[in-house]
């Protein structure tokens, strides 16, 4: 059957987020979660569903990019695609007149994550599998000085007691207890709620007032007990010296590690803050917003962080987020990844299974973040059960929105944004 791709389809698709304060962190104070929402369309009818994430603004401009994009796509079968995968990644990245746009950063970057999570949903549905099970598509041109390709499919070899994480699942973590601008009485509330649903690790937006954040953290750590893990999150809000000094004053509620200190493009920052939060025992996390693995190659080079960060929609989709899973492996760093937004929940469960069955086969300080926002607008929505992600059940990349919120939720057409419009 041919899987010819015969047209892209995106729109921009929007939920008002913003108006209880969901999201809302140190940088971003008013986010309306929103995705670049893609179809791929093939001749025989089969269909592939991608998306990137943004924050309400600017995703016209990333549709504008997906469209431009699209030429490249159209014609392409998906038998030729996979064939040689690495040699179509490099064809969204290497245009010779839009690589001068940034195709490893920015807009394009967030565009072709968008085409290659749509490209790799209909391979997986033509197969009638999850992407993790397909690995044939690292691009290893920038990784080679620290891992070999005879390396990484060393690597690549058998599965890791699969059947155990297929009954057990993967731990989470939750940051929808402790969004900047929730109340006292709503951090309290929700954090024990999550507690009695099974949660224990929870992750605290910080950054804007050291004061509240010390309020704050001192109620979230009273709220759930001395022995359930905290993380802290500033989102690039802080200087070096800043996020030095900020975090220490926090270091007596033992958190487990400082989230996005400092610019996500600072890696010799990130590395004197790690070297000066080692003594309290306080790890750095970094990775929603690394532009590309060349940047977490070194990342990884000058021991900038402890924990990598991933994400299913900032970099080139599957393809570059594998090298990056091979280079933590050879590094021995674990891999926590960003989720949350819209589907990035949905889209990074593939990842971190594939993490643990093919690469890592460990749970030692991995855990994936899990944000309780949007989930009833996909067709098959994440499942947590105990606070862990369960391995999804439907072939594809779990992305694919129900048509009805996509027309409800669409930018600025549809009816949830007319009637906000028209108050």
């Amino acid at each position: 059957m041919s899987h010819r791709i015969v047209s892209v389809s995106v729109r921009d698709v929007r939920f008002p987020t913003s108006l209880e304060q969901h999201g809302s962190d140190a940088m971003h104070t008013d986010p309306d979660y929103s995705a670049a929402y893609v179809v791929l369309h093939t001749a025989c009818g089969l269909r592939g569903f991608g998306l990137t994430f943004t924050l309400g603004k600017g995703t016209e401009i990333v549709v504008l990019a997906v469209e431009a994009l699209a030429d490249l796509v159209v014609g392409k079968s998906l038998q030729d695609i996979v064939k040689d995968f690495r040699g179509f990644y490099r064809l969204l990245t290497s245009d010779g007149q839009m690589r001068w746009l940034g195709p490893e950063k920015g807009v394009i970057q967030l565009a072709t994550a968008a085409v290659l999570n749509a490209v790799w949903d209909l391979w997986a549905r033509a197969e009638g599998k999850d992407p993790e099970q397909i690995v044939s598509c690292v691009d290893f041109r920038y990784i080679t000085d620290v891992l070999t390709e005879k390396e990484a499919l060393d690597i690549l070899v058998g599965a890791q007691e699969e059947d155990r994480m297929m009954k057990e699942g993967y731990p989470a973590y939750t940051t929808s207890c402790a969004w900047l601008g929730y109340s006292d009485q709503q951090l309290k509330q929700l954090c024990t709620d999550a507690l009695k649903s099974g949660w224990t690790k929870f992750k605290v937006k910080v950054g804007a007032n050291l004061d509240d954040d010390i309020h704050r953290c001192r109620l979230i750590r009273q709220t759930i007990g001395p022995n359930n893990t905290l993380m802290i999150d500033a989102n690039q809000r802080w200087d070096v010296a800043e996020a030095i000094s900020w975090v220490t004053s926090l270091s007596e509620f033992k958190p487990l590690w400082i989230e996005e200190p400092t610019s996500p493009d600072d890696i010799l920052g990130h590395a004197a803050i790690s070297k000066a939060l080692a003594p309290l025992g306080i790890g750095v996390a970094t990775g929603e917003q690394c532009a590309n693995r060349v940047m977490f190659k070194q990342f990884l080079q000058a021991s900038a962080l402890q924990f990598v960060q991933i994400d299913s929609c900032r970099l080139g989709s599957v393809n570059e987020n594998l090298a990056v899973l091979l280079m933590a492996h050879k590094f021995q760093v674990p891999v926590c990844p960003h989720a949350g937004g819209v589907g990035l929940c949905e889209l990074v469960q593939h990842l971190i299974l594939f993490d643990y069955i093919c690469v890592s086969a460990s749970l030692s300080n991995r855990m994936c973040e899990y944000v309780d926002h949007l989930h009833e607008h996909f067709t098959s929505p994440v499942v947590i059960q105990n606070a862990h992600y369960m391995p999804p059940k439907d072939p594809g990349y779990s992305c694919e929105m129900l048509e009805s919120s996509v027309q409800r939720h669409q930018y600025p057409e549809g009816d949830t944004w007319k009637l906000l419009m028209n108050k």
